[in-house]
């Protein structure tokens, strides 16, 4: 017998932001008890939560105490103690994805080696710990400018990401563990949700599209399905598959990956969590990826992964210029539109390029979205008072 609805089994989740708030309309749904650790007093999931604890995910004390009061403990952010973890582990407390998983993923060295040793696709890479060992390197052609740098750890939105084309933008960079990979020739950037159970159950999303500010470095548009020739997309499913299965991953696992000019398929990078590049199936799909995430953490069947309708996610971040408590200008404008739907983060304070919201756009038509989606784009801005 399932245990978990309407009783005194409680999930806990490591973080409190946007992905932990949409997790909690799914448990909402399905009666399932909740509680929450995260840093700020102010985290999206205080109002929805059943216990709401405000404390560090890097301390080791503050994790451990969390996770004995809980049955299965998840999260919606990669930087959390691990050893924590390891230990609630060791104790009996059921934690997806399992830190061996997150010990894989967390470092993107140990990342891509793991690639590297499991013969997935991704681009050639070297590891350095200092800038120093860069220079030296391009010095002696062990690598070539221009290169994409991407520090180990703390990375997110954009961030401990660079493409270096010259010496002097690695003096810009942060003295730190890193990789220096081969700046691929790529016509897409794809993404696949994968979700599978402690069973080995594994059901892959149709393959996303992104597109990408320019200057943010941040997805403008996802855009599913991926505008995509069907092999391609097999072949992305593919791989997200294998990657899965190497990591042996209970959850979601979001594959990001690019296209490349002669139609290979390679893996950027991962991320053993519900992911933005999912937000649209919330509309789109039979099942969104945040009940698929419980789905799979408990061990239930997995649901249907197809889309009823094409789907755009747009993210609203916060405009340039403007820091303080935050005005969604225009919103009746979009909320007049075919088909969309707007999704307030619920953090009170903007700031240039932070993540406050996404709006979702779904129509029989891909191209109609797509024209719906810039119009969106064009009249919603995210502004302070």
């Amino acid at each position: 017998m399932t245990h978990f609805f309407s009783s005194n089994f409680t999930l806990g989740i490591l973080g409190g932001g946007q992905l932990g708030k949409m997790l909690l309309y799914e448990t909402r749904k399905f009666d399932i008890k909740t509680h929450v650790l995260d840093p700020s007093a102010e985290a999206p999931c205080k109002i929805a939560c059943d216990v709401f604890k405000q404390g560090s995910l890097m301390d080791f004390d503050t994790v451990y105490s969390f996770g004995k009061k809980v049955d299965v403990l998840t999260f919606e952010i990669e930087n959390v103690n691990i050893e924590a973890l390891e230990k609630l582990e060791n104790e009996g407390v059921t934690v997806y994805p399992s830190p061996k998983t997150l010990r894989n993923i967390n470092n993107k060295s140990i990342q891509k080696e793991f690639y590297k040793k499991h013969k997935i696709p991704t681009a050639p890479f070297h590891i350095f710990d200092t800038i120093q060992q860069i220079k030296e390197a391009i010095s002696s052609q062990t690598i070539e400018l221009p290169f994409v740098w991407k520090s180990s750890t703390g990375g997110y939105d954009g961030m401990g990401v660079s493409v270096i084309r010259t010496i002097e933008d690695l003096n810009k960079l942060k003295d730190q563990s890193c990789i220096c990979e081969d700046l691929i020739p790529f016509k897409n950037e794809l993404a696949v949700i994968v979700a599978r159970s402690p069973n080995g159950e594994i059901a892959t999303y149709p393959v996303v599209e992104m597109e990408f500010h320019p200057e943010a470095n941040q997805v403008e548009y996802v855009i599913c399905p991926a505008r995509i020739d069907e092999t391609i997309a097999e072949k992305a499913r593919n791989v997200a598959k294998n990657v899965s299965e190497a990591f042996q991953h209970v959850g979601l696992l979001a594959v990001e990956m690019f296209q490349t000019v002669d139609d290979e398929i390679i893996i950027n990078e991962v991320a053993p969590r519900p992911h933005n590049s999912g937000h649209y199936s919330i509309e789109a799909s039979y099942t969104n990826q945040f009940e698929q995430h419980l789905r799979a953490i408990l061990n239930l069947p997995l649901g249907k992964t197809d889309s009823k309708l094409a789907g755009i996610m747009v993210n609203l971040v916060g405009a340039e210029g403007h820091t303080g408590d935050v005005v969604y200008k225009n919103i009746e404008t979009i909320l007049a539109m075919e088909g969309v739907t707007p999704h307030i983060y619920g953090k009170k304070e903007t700031r240039p390029f932070r993540k406050m919201g996404h709006v979702t756009i779904v129509n029989q038509d891909i191209e109609k979205a797509h024209a719906i989606a810039e119009k969106v784009k064009e009249s919603i801005k995210v502004i302070s008072n």
